[in-house]
């Protein structure tokens, strides 16, 4: 169950992120779709990560933020690129790809890690770094 929920949480960044390309190309240049998919990618994954957090977190911030940029990659290198793109030459490009990979990973670390410590606080028991100083 922890992994359907972690993959559902990830297919959700991933769709979005896909419509974001998707939608961008039709209505605007191949760059501009670009930058606004290197933007929406972090916004969307710390969204998508708060939600988890705050709901259901079966994981840690770092487990999660992997789980999230490999279900990416992967859909990417074994969907997007040779069924969509037929063309593996999305992963040449740093701002259509790796950015947006790394902005998920950071974005979904960063707010796991920040909603992790508010909720350990707001119940009660201090963040790990003061508790092993106790």
């Amino acid at each position: 169950m922890k992994l359907i929920g972690l993959a559902i949480h990830a297919f959700i960044i991933w769709l979005v992120c896909g419509l974001t390309i998707a939608l961008g190309r039709g209505i605007l240049d191949l760059e501009t779709a670009l930058w606004v998919h290197a933007a929406v990618a972090p916004t969307v994954a710390a969204l998508v990560s708060l939600f988890y957090f705050r709901r259901s977190p079966a994981t840690t911030p770092f487990r999660a933020a992997v789980f999230f940029l490999l279900f990416v990659v992967i859909l990417d290198a074994a969907l997007v690129a040779p069924v969509f793109e037929r063309s593996y030459a999305m992963f040449s490009s740093f701002l259509g790809t790796w950015l947006p990979f790394a902005s998920i990973f950071l974005a979904t670390y960063i707010t796991g890690t920040s909603a992790s410590g508010r909720r350990r606080r707001a119940n009660g028991r201090p963040p790990a770094a003061l508790r092993n100083r106790i």
